[in-house]
């Protein structure tokens, strides 16, 4: 359903006044409309363009507070059109992403280090365990000892103990990222941004479609 605001001034027995151009024009217009900005036209052209796509972190798909903001401004919009359905596509980008990736990677390392402590004290913990800056540079440690990678000896072969900083940046550089992780980055992206659309109570869920992002950064 589309609503036209036909502002027309004059007589109707003025034959100058041609009604059926100007509508025809104006429909043109908002096809044209549709089919180039159609976030525009569903938001009144107010910020339509930047509801069209949201930013993430690099390697992150943890909506930020402005992401959040477009997500809740457009829940509002398709909840007032019922009849509109949308097809959300993720993005990630190998050069882009490929530190965030590693710095998740590290994260997972060395929190993995806490679960398997905390496991062997019998205490239970689940992925969303924090760590303290107290524990870091242990739990580091822990995590770079298992690394298989080559690393620095003394003189007498022994593995010499590094500074946090020199762990990070070994274990970051032995860190290989793969075309899947940033197509699986890709997906957790457009899941996070349908599942804050649906949390927002206003939109069925067979009215959003995940569907395959193109290679790279997004457009």
């Amino acid at each position: 359903e589309i609503d036209i605001n036909l502002p027309i001034e004059g007589s109707l027995d003025d034959p100058e006044l041609k009604v059926g151009r100007i509508v025809i024009q104006m429909l043109k217009n908002l096809l044209e409309k549709a089919v180039t900005a159609p976030f525009a036209l569903l938001t009144g052209g107010s910020g339509g363009e930047e509801l069209s796509y949201i930013d993430f972190e690099p390697g992150s798909s943890t909506l930020t507070p402005s992401a959040q903001g477009k997500l809740a401004t457009l829940a509002k919009a398709l909840g007032d059109r019922p009849s509109l359905k949308l097809e959300i596509a993720g993005h990630a980008d190998l050069q882009t992403d490929a530190t965030g990736l590693k710095k998740l990677a590290l994260e997972q390392k060395v929190r993995a280090q806490k679960l398997r402590h905390m496991a062997q004290l019998g205490q239970a913990a689940d992925d969303t365990v924090k760590i303290s800056a107290e524990e870091y540079p242990a739990l580091l440690k822990a995590a770079y000892k298992a690394e298989d990678f080559k690393k620095p000896r003394t003189m007498l072969g022994l593995q010499k103990d590094l500074p946090v900083a020199e762990m990070q940046a070994l274990m970051l550089a032995n860190i290989d990222i793969q075309p899947d992780d940033v197509r699986q980055l890709a997906n957790r992206r457009a899941f996070a941004a349908k599942n804050a659309l649906l949390q927002a109570g206003q939109i069925d869920d067979a009215r959003l479609f995940i569907v395959a992002g193109k290679p790279g950064p997004a457009p």
